[in-house]
């Protein structure tokens, strides 16, 4: 019986000592995004860039922003030739990530 209870204690000590998964969500968001000044704080590199990305991840019910920073519309799996040669007058996109 002692085993038991000693086996049982061990089981649940390694259950709760285990790590949580964090759930994690890259969002691509066009620097011309009404109301979060992408195109000033998260293309620029300003300082204001952190705040910024972690009020666009909290709108979307995540908690914080882990990473942020320009992408190329060749990094976007899907975007087709057009879109890839767009030149001048294209949005800049951002890359933000999202945690929990």
């Amino acid at each position: 019986m002692r085993v038991l209870l000693f086996v049982g204690a061990v089981v649940g000590a390694i259950a709760f000592a285990a790590p949580a998964q964090t759930e994690t969500r890259v969002f691509i968001v066009a620097s011309n995004a009404d109301g979060y000044g992408v195109d000033r704080c998260l293309t620029t590199g300003a300082t204001c860039g952190s705040v910024v990305a972690t009020a666009y991840c909290q709108a979307r019910d995540f908690s914080t922003a882990r990473s942020f920073r320009k992408v190329d519309n060749e990094e976007i799996t899907g975007a087709n030739a057009k879109d890839q040669a767009c030149g001048i007058g294209c949005d800049e996109l951002v890359a933000i990530e999202c945690t929990r």
